[in-house]
């Protein structure tokens, strides 16, 4: 099928430059914005797979507006595209539900690749960032923490949820338990259900707080 792809950049040339990449590599642009506000009204109209996001975008952030689509819409997914790699920007925009995050250096075909990938689930980080991202989540995990007992997992969802934390993709997690993609994606999303949680990011926040992730 063909993805679905809304571009947010307040700078137009930017956003063009981007959107016609995209096009010239079959995703479908459905829309493009230039501020969060319009951003977050277009989206819910649209419905795209993906919408790729600029942080700095005047008086709604970017940071905002992933928060606000990912509340309305939780079957688009948000890959972050921004100038800027730093640490407090990074986590502000994971925790409000981007997917992944890619600066702006980053090439065509890197582009096409985390665009695919996000569309399929996957979290996508410029390299370096999702250590950061887990860094932190492992910090946090070390802090008390008082609520109500986990939800059961099967056996199966669990050890799907470990190689999640782990960093693996769809298909490494397929090859690695012998099954097929779309038995990982169901057990991904059953486990989402279970937890009420959006995306595979925080899949693997939840995975670390619960130590799985150190689990052979």
């Amino acid at each position: 099928m063909t993805i679905s792809v809304m571009i947010v950049d307040d700078h137009p040339i930017w956003r063009d430059g981007v959107a016609r990449d995209l096009s010239e590599h079959d995703f479908d642009v459905k829309a493009t914005a230039s501020d969060g506000d319009s951003a977050i009204r277009i989206a819910c109209a649209v419905r795209p797979d993906v919408v790729l996001m600029d942080i700095n975008l005047g008086s709604t952030s970017g940071v905002d507006a992933t928060r606000e689509i990912t509340n309305e819409l939780p079957d688009t997914r948000v890959l972050v595209l921004s100038a800027s790699g730093e640490h407090d920007d990074v986590l502000q925009a994971v925790k409000a539900g981007a997917s992944g995050y890619l600066v702006k250096s980053a090439s065509v075909a890197e582009l096409v690749d985390a665009v695919r990938r996000t569309a399929e689930g996957d979290p996508v980080f410029t390299a370096g960032l999702a250590g950061m991202v887990l860094g932190e989540y492992r910090r946090m995990a070390d802090l008390p923490n008082v609520g109500d007992p986990p939800p059961r997992l099967t056996e199966r969802e669990t050890e799907v949820l470990r190689l999640v934390a782990k960093g693996l993709t769809a298909k490494q997690i397929a090859d690695r338990l012998v099954i097929s993609h779309r038995t990982v994606e169901n057990h991904v999303q059953s486990t989402l259900r279970k937890l009420q949680l959006h995306n595979r990011v925080e899949l693997a926040r939840y995975a670390i707080e619960h130590g799985l992730d150190q689990e052979s």
